[in-house]
């Protein structure tokens, strides 16, 4: 992977904006048709391996607290690395957080996205 350039949100590829769109509204089954079916999902430290274990992660991701998001950048390392970056304000420890979804794809389907600050 080479650095990245930053763009604008709406350059993000219409896959990784229809599932960041899909996880915002809680809508699951929609969010799961971005990925392979081999996908990996690595967040807070958990590693979901898979169509069953993604699933289960798009269920309860942040289901227990209230927060807002908001899509505050992004940027392109290359035709398959993509990174949004997403600002969360809520009820959740230490209320603030800027989190980085790193998008690996396979063709036009996500193969790995590893959530971070």
């Amino acid at each position: 992977m080479t650095s990245s350039t930053s763009i604008q949100p709406d350059q993000l590829p219409a896959t990784i904006r229809g599932y960041l769109a899909a996880h915002d509204a809680g809508d699951a089954d929609t969010a799961l048709r971005a990925f392979t079916s081999t996908a990996v999902v690595v967040d807070d430290g958990l590693t979901y391996r898979g169509t069953e274990e993604i699933r289960r992660f798009l269920a309860k991701a942040g289901a227990e607290f209230t927060y807002t998001s908001t899509l505050v950048a992004a940027e392109r390392s290359d035709d398959a690395h993509w990174i949004a970056t997403k600002h969360l304000e809520g009820d959740f420890p230490g209320g603030v957080v800027d989190l980085h979804y790193r998008f690996a794809m396979d063709g036009d389907s996500i193969a790995e996205l590893v959530i971070a600050p």
